[in-house]
């Protein structure tokens, strides 16, 4: 899979990309899949990583929630000689399909598939005119129903969290205003109202839309939602030796797996003034000195790797945690369905 999700460095919705797997020596390295073991992937999307865990004999289950992905892997699953399952299904809903610590390893990346980006149809990309849809499975609320229907500040809290957007109040405002004249039914009409809004300056580095998109794509499908149930998820759905890695492209992404990581290893920061508190009991130990990121080499061949983190973790033997979505920085925005059409 490659992602588009970017730190700022590159816009992110740039010219079309090969489907090139992001840090996939390091992910193999990490989730060390062999022969007679079943590893799901949790993102198959262009079925990079699927296509390496299999030429190591391991089997795989992989999920994705974008009916077009399943349909392009009909040809690797015919290929596997029944080592690979595919599922369309989003990946939080993992223990569905799976029991309880019977897998040997979990592998996320977290991102949207080059393929998704270079259809226009599909609404992700403001280079591409395209309805503005940006549904990764095909439906629900679209983005054009959040920038037609939510309220101005429940965008300026969705563009300034999700996408970081600085001038997230003065863009919703205006979106509120111009949709009164006419209904937001394409990207580039959305983009270029965002262009006469925040003109680009010749320091910048993106498109001045590329946060808001960003923000919308994340929003419509809930992917910091999904990424926090699906490590609870995973957790679970792992024996003990098994493995659990996670590739992220986006700071909030990635604190979220850091946050997890730490308080599953038991490495909580506390203080030595406080009183003694039972000592938590690990569900995973840290693989390697975290994160791992590109090397200059891959950078250059596949520049959207660039922002990418590695994260990973083995299972222990000891029963897994309760899931509390609180514990992980999740922002708590204004429900989805609100803006149903």
């Amino acid at each position: 899979m490659t992602v588009d999700k970017g730190d700022g460095d590159t816009d992110a919705h740039g010219g079309p990309a090969r489907h090139i797997p992001v840090l996939l020596p390091e992910v193999l390295a990490a989730l060390a899949p062999a022969p007679g073991e079943t590893i799901v992937d949790g993102t198959f999307g262009a079925g990079g990583y699927t296509a390496a865990i299999l030429e190591t004999g391991a089997d795989v289950i992989a999920f994705d929630r974008d009916p077009d992905a399943i349909a392009a892997g009909a040809a690797m699953v015919e290929a596997s000689g029944g080592r690979l399952k595919l599922i369309h299904d989003r990946f939080s809903e993992l223990l569905e399909h799976v029991e309880e610590a019977s897998l040997d390893g979990v592998v996320l990346d977290i991102g949207v598939s080059s393929m998704q980006i270079d259809e226009a149809e599909r609404g992700f990309s403001f280079m591409r005119d395209g309805p503005l849809d940006m549904r990764m499975g095909q439906s629900g609320v679209s983005a054009a129903d959040v920038v037609n229907r939510a309220k101005a500040t429940d965008m300026t809290r969705i563009f300034g969290i999700l996408g970081e957007e600085r001038h997230a109040g003065r863009i919703a405002r205006a979106i509120e205003t111009e949709r009164q004249k006419a209904r937001f039914e394409t990207t580039r009409q959305l983009a270029g109202l965002i262009e006469k809004v925040s003109p680009r300056r010749p320091q910048d580095k993106i498109h001045p839309a590329t946060r808001v998109f960003q923000a919308l794509r994340t929003y419509v499908n809930d992917e910091l939602g999904e990424l926090a149930r699906t490590l609870f998820a995973a957790e679970r759905a792992l024996k003990p030796g098994g493995r659990l890695v996670v590739v992220s492209f986006h700071s909030l992404e990635d604190r979220i797996v850091k946050r997890f990581f730490q308080d599953r290893a038991g490495k909580a920061s506390g203080s030595r003034h406080l009183p003694m508190v039972a000592e938590k009991v690990s569900t995973f130990t840290l693989i390697g000195k975290q994160p791992v990121k590109a090397t200059d080499a891959e950078c250059e061949i596949n520049p959207r790797s660039r922002s990418g983190k590695l994260r990973a973790g083995l299972r222990t033997a000891a029963p897994a945690e309760k899931t509390s979505t609180d514990i992980l920085p999740v922002p708590n925005l204004a429900a989805l369905a609100a803006h149903g059409g």
